[in-house]
């Protein structure tokens, strides 16, 4: 496989990462450019560095040749935590922050369980909060592609601590021969998605994408099969946090139905 990292100029976050990424791991320099930019290759890895924000970069999989797109970056948030997280990108309503509406990228749910069981490994003494997010924002692809994200603030975004785990859990993943598994959509629950967080580190299911409960007066039956079919490998159950679905219940179970999908809810899979 060929796998690309891509980072922005704009992005203090992806910068330190792509610094940790090159001192620790010996990428070099080619004379090969992007967006005006040296390309770095540590053999079958590729490191970008990109003029726009990441969340913008529309169809860079056009652009670049690669199996797996990391789109590593700064995740922002109001209350500032300090965080360490990753997420597959889509929007499950407008596209509000790069992407398309109603519209989701290819979740490779193995590397993303990977991501974050290494993430957590390489941050145990750490005082970050470690989460997966439910997806979100964009930028639109048709390659699989994940992000991982240092946060929530200036501080933490050019913190060589911080984007030393960022680029030892990428290293981690990319280096690894990722077995055979199987894959899970999340319905419900919050933002920083807890249901997914126990799903990864305690069952053997691997999370693509996660449909929070802020979303899902949008969820649909084709949103619903999209999301499905926009992950690898192909979901195999639908894992319902069923607290975290309020009064959506009833129209999450029978969408369920009429697309005749198996589904489990998460409290029931922990046990």
């Amino acid at each position: 496989m060929k796998f690309a990292i891509i980072v922005s100029e704009k992005d203090p976050a992806g910068l330190n990462i792509k610094d940790s990424l090159v001192n620790l791991f010996g990428f070099k320099e080619l004379d090969e450019k992007f967006d005006d930019s040296n390309v770095y290759q540590l053999n079958n890895i590729q490191l970008y560095i990109a003029k726009k924000e990441s969340i913008h970069y529309e169809n860079i999989d056009k652009e670049i040749v690669a199996d797996l797109f990391v789109f590593a970056t700064k995740h922002q948030s109001a209350k500032g935590v300090s965080s360490l997280s990753c997420h597959a990108p889509g929007n499950w309503s407008k596209a509000e922050a790069g992407g398309k509406d109603k519209e989701l990228c290819v979740a490779p749910a193995l590397f993303l369980k990977e991501a974050f069981v290494r993430l957590n490994q390489n941050a145990k003494d750490t005082e970050h909060e470690i989460t997966m997010e439910c997806t979100h924002h964009g930028p639109f692809l048709n390659k699989p592609c994940f992000f991982i994200e240092i946060g929530s603030s200036l501080e933490e975004w050019e913190n060589k601590d911080s984007g030393n785990i960022i680029a030892k859990t990428i290293m981690d993943v990319l280096s690894k021969d990722i077995k055979e598994g199987k894959s899970c959509f999340v319905i419900g629950g919050s933002h920083y998605n807890q249901a997914a967080n126990k799903i990864m580190l305690r069952t053997e299911y691997a999370v693509g994408h996660v449909c929070p409960k802020y979303m899902l007066e949008f969820l649909d039956e084709n949103l619903l099969k999209h999301a499905v079919e926009r992950t690898v490998p192909k979901v195999e159950i639908v894992l319902l946090d069923w607290k975290g679905l309020g009064h959506y219940k009833q129209k999450v179970v029978e969408l369920l139905e009429k697309v005749g999908i198996k589904c489990e809810r998460v409290q029931r899979v922990l046990k």
